[in-house]
């Protein structure tokens, strides 16, 4: 068996598990079907291109960019559990390298976030179908936003834990960026209305890009703007994931 698929089936065994189905999973349904409709009765409809749709459809289609990036915090925890347990010698010490070791870990989190992004369209397509246009580049672009928006964000995480050797420091400052990241983004709510800073800082956050190329692809409104995102998209995801895999070449044991 080739070195990176060997690597990429250990990192899924150790990885999935109940508990991180159970969050993949009960997180966004509780979003979805709860907050969703609940605050129906303070945002009626979004303007979302040219046009409107309920606040439960908008949140749905933003869960899935929240939950392709949530789940991409798997690569920072693998990568700091194995220098914290002493994995990542006895890895280098077999038949593998540093580059084996980098690139399994981006086809891990690809993996796992295009599985996150199916699950979540499959939950909350009840809740969107009515609002759905279909076009021959849905399912394409749902696909480029999984694995970049898996790149960028698995580039995050894996930068986080190359610099952090406390449990405490790494659990605190990777949590506390994602959380940021998420509720400074467009995925919970539309920039549109919302104050300054706070309405700038949306569109300094790649999150807001993922779940707008998402909803562009689910509601058929592919704009030149969109087109724009999507190369932000690459172009960010191409930088971190650069930084990251330096970082890791240089990883001491």
């Amino acid at each position: 068996m080739h070195p990176i698929i060997r690597l990429v089936n250990r990192n899924l065994t150790i990885s999935i598990n109940p508990g991180f189905l159970i969050w993949q999973v009960i997180f966004p349904l509780i979003y979805i079907f709860v907050a969703g409709f609940a605050y129906t009765s303070l945002i009626d409809q979004v303007p979302f291109g040219d046009k409107n749709i309920d606040y439960p459809t908008f949140l749905a289609t933003g869960m899935i960019g929240f939950n392709i990036m949530n789940s991409t915090l798997i690569s920072g925890i693998i990568i700091w559990n194995d220098r914290r347990h002493g994995m990542f010698e006895q890895i280098m010490s077999g038949p593998f390298t540093r580059t084996d070791y980098i690139l399994s870990n981006i086809c891990t989190i690809g993996i796992v976030g295009l599985a996150s992004a199916s699950l979540i369209a499959l939950v909350g397509y009840p809740v969107f179908f009515d609002s759905i246009e279909f076009t021959i580049i849905t399912i394409p672009m749902i696909v480029f936003a999984a694995i970049v928006g898996s790149v960028l964000f698995g580039s995050i995480a894996s930068i986080i834990s190359t610099r952090l050797r406390s449990s405490e420091g790494f659990n605190v400052i990777i949590n506390t960026v994602f959380l940021f990241l998420a509720f400074v983004s467009t995925a919970f709510y539309p920039a549109s209305g919302s104050p300054e800073p706070l309405r700038t800082a949306f569109y300094l956050n790649p999150l807001t890009y993922l779940v707008d190329v998402i909803r562009a692809g689910i509601f058929g409104n592919i704009t030149e703007f969109v087109i724009m995102e999507m190369g932000i998209l690459v172009a960010a995801a191409s930088v971190l994931f650069i930084i990251a895999a330096k970082l890791l070449t240089k990883l001491d044991f």
